[in-house]
């Protein structure tokens, strides 16, 4: 094993919804209540939901509903589109209890940030642009499933990417093993980032996804599978709140993820692009800079 020390930056993710895969529909599903419900049973079909018919009539009203909002916001000149996926006969308040974590919601989008240094302060020369995603920084889509579990991968997600920045390896890395062992946080209910990177330090790292694979419930602790830690970290930072440059600063750097209320309409329905639309609470970033030790195995 070779063991080398680097530096980093990260942010964190927070995002309470997943992406999923979706089903198409035209106007001409859309032109009376019949094609309406071919469609809804086309959806039933394709997400392989299965309702009796005094519920399957009553969620063809919510069904109705959501697609004409989709294809009224997907109408509009909006930077960010919406698809029809597995929550569309979910009320939007059947929704946000569908991930819900309350326990920790209020701390996380509301509470006080502790003040730490900021090693980009004093950056400048900053590119016009740039898609951590095209530089391989970014593992693909994870769905959380119906656990209150956004933190886990918000911390993770930031130690993923400065990884594969400084090491040139991309690992997935265990959001169960946070939810599980984790005892600061409440696994399932919620959780703070900043509780999940003092774990990854105090603990000696984090190990992979495929060794603590992710179940989205809670569990007991594995300790045997938390004896090999992928990747080590020293500490985080703050990214000072309210400070769009200071935000700006930190994405030149690496991956940012910033918390938010997802629990939004709109949000419930995304799809792809720069979402502009409600996020309820409007959220302050997270961030953290951080010196991060890489067990991987050289080349």
């Amino acid at each position: 094993m070779g063991i080398r020390r680097v530096f980093l930056v990260s942010l964190l993710l927070a995002m309470a919804f997943d992406l999923v895969k979706s089903l198409e529909f035209t106007e001409k599903d859309l032109s009376s209540d019949e094609s309406l419900w071919d469609l809804y049973e086309r959806w039933r079909s394709h997400h392989t939901v299965s309702r009796d018919l005094t519920e399957k009539r009553k969620r063809f009203n919510v069904f109705k509903a959501n697609v004409l909002h989709i294809h009224k916001v997907n109408q509009m000149d909006r930077p960010y589109k919406l698809k029809l996926n597995k929550f569309a006969d979910m009320t939007n308040h059947e929704f946000r209890n569908y991930f819900s974590s309350k326990i920790t919601h209020y701390r996380m989008l509301r509470g006080n940030r502790a003040v730490t240094g900021f090693m980009h302060k004093k950056d400048d020369n900053l590119p016009a642009s740039i898609d951590w995603r095209k530089k391989g920084a970014v593992t693909g889509i994870k769905d959380q499933g119906n656990c209150g579990s956004c933190w886990a991968f918000s911390a993770v997600v930031g130690v993923e990417g400065i990884n594969k920045i400084k090491s040139g390896k991309l690992v997935s890395l265990s959001e169960q093993e946070l939810v599980d062992c984790e005892k600061d946080n409440e696994g399932c209910k919620g959780g703070l980032m900043e509780n999940a990177f003092d774990f990854i330090k105090k603990h000696g790292g984090l190990t992979t996804e495929n060794v603590y694979p992710y179940r989205a419930r809670d569990g007991n602790c594995d300790s045997a599978k938390m004896n090999s830690p992928a990747v080590m970290i020293d500490g985080h930072e703050n990214v000072p709140e309210n400070n769009e440059n200071a935000l700006m600063k930190a994405v030149a750097n690496q991956p940012v993820s910033v918390a938010i209320d997802a629990g939004s309409s709109d949000l419930q329905f995304y799809s792809e692009g720069v979402f502009t639309g409600d996020c309820r609470h409007r959220a302050k970033p997270w961030g953290g800079g951080h010196w991060i030790w890489n067990n991987a195995r050289r080349d």
